[in-house]
């Protein structure tokens, strides 16, 4: 059974169980947007290369969507929506103010160089950049990703005065929040004037 046909399996129980209206169950179980892009980069040995990405935005009803970014070999549109679903349930579940999302690239980032995997990154965010964001769906890390990949992502998002910057890491919204509101609170009690954002 496939991550996405597992998830579906999943909800229509809860949903049976819940007693859930069909129309609201065609809304829950069907994302709200699935971006499959093609990303050509060139290998360091000078020969092009092209990947597939993916995002998947299931659903934004509790606030800004987010999920992992992961890179593997056999990631495709299904796993990614059947992940952006489950992430939907688990902030729901948990009663965090998140919609899910989940997405990434297939590749086998063992066999990109350092270089190549920042290029394909950077190439990521340039052909996404319009659907992702902190007020819309923010990328965290997951399969072969990390901080440093996050930083890529961040990186190239503010390359451009058009575009939004990103704050990705796990939980990185909320904590930068909570870090940012804790911050401000000593700040007015030592008279600092510093600006957080």
């Amino acid at each position: 059974m496939s991550l996405l046909a597992s998830a579906q399996h999943y909800f229509d129980r809860a949903a049976t169980v819940m007693g859930l209206d069909e129309r609201i169950r065609a809304v829950l179980v069907n994302p709200e947007r699935e971006v499959k892009v093609n990303l050509t980069i060139e290998r360091d040995n000078g020969r092009l290369a092209t990947f597939t990405g993916y995002r998947v935005q299931h659903n934004s009803a509790r606030g800004p969507m987010k999920g992992g970014l992961r890179y593997h070999p056999t990631i495709d549109m299904a796993d990614a929506a059947g992940l952006a679903a489950l992430m939907t349930w688990k902030t729901a579940v948990v009663d965090l103010p998140f919609g899910g999302a989940k997405g990434g690239i297939a590749c086998d980032p063992k066999t990109l160089s350092h270089d190549e995997l920042e290029r394909l990154t950077r190439k990521l965010v340039q052909k996404i950049h319009d659907v992702i964001g902190p007020e819309r769906d923010i990328p965290a890390p997951d399969v072969n990703t990390n901080a440093e990949v996050m930083a890529w992502i961040m990186s190239e998002s503010a390359a451009s005065p058009s575009r939004t910057p990103i704050f990705s890491s796990r939980n990185a919204t909320c904590s930068f929040r909570l870090r940012s509101k804790t911050r401000s609170m000593r700040n007015r009690r030592s008279g600092s004037r510093l600006r957080w954002w």
